[in-house]
């Protein structure tokens, strides 16, 4: 058993990972553990960047995405103040929204899965999560509640895309299922059910 996890919450858009992690960061913190939580795209530089593309500001090329997410990933991870391996070496629990499954299902969606898996080798190499949590959501649900909280949509946010993303998703579980550590749960019911299923798996591993 570790005294200090990297976990990471997965999902197309508006699965209703930022929910999950706020209830599981409360559930740690009362279980007496130090906790961090991160997002990708990260609020670092490159991660600024992508967040101007995702929402239409700046147009480039899908393979350009796909290297910034590598960068801003590999930025993330090895910052020598806020990165993910600086925490976890502070001790903290550190629960990111997205991680690098995103960018194998988004990314892998236009360019090719087994060339962003190459391209996030690094990544990969230098830190898996302890666990990977998925929330399963069908995507009419997802656009319903990304049409419901927001008035604009960003770049992959449509149902067809978000269709076939879910299904590159699946792909890469079944790919990387030999190395990494995955877990799915059902997102269509009530919050604190899926928060229950989520901790239930968590709470195994503390």
């Amino acid at each position: 058993m570790k005294k200090n996890l990297f976990i990471v919450l997965e999902g197309i858009d508006g699965s209703g990972k930022s929910s999950q992690i706020k209830l599981m960061e409360e559930k740690l913190t009362a279980a007496g553990h130090k906790v961090a939580t991160t997002l990708e795209p990260s609020t670092g530089y490159i991660g600024s960047l992508l967040t101007d593309i995702l929402t239409g500001k700046v147009k480039t090329d899908h393979r350009v995405i796909a290297a910034l997410f590598a960068a801003d990933r590999l930025e993330h991870i090895t910052n020598p103040t806020t990165g993910i391996l600086h925490l976890l070496a502070e001790g903290y629990t550190v629960i990111s929204d997205r991680y690098y499954f995103s960018s194998y299902a988004y990314n892998g969606y236009y360019s090719g899965m087994d060339w962003v898996i190459a391209l996030n080798k690094q990544c990969s190499s230098l830190l898996r999560p302890d666990l990977n949590i998925f929330i399963d959501v069908p995507p009419e649900v997802s656009m319903a509640r990304i049409r419901a909280n927001r008035q604009t949509t960003e770049l992959f946010e449509k149902l067809e895309t978000l269709t076939k993303v879910k299904a590159q998703y699946f792909e890469a579980f079944e790919q990387l299922k030999n190395e990494e550590q995955i877990f799915i749960t059902d997102g269509n019911r009530p919050l604190q059910e899926i928060a229950s299923d989520i901790w239930n798996k968590v709470s195994t591993m503390l």
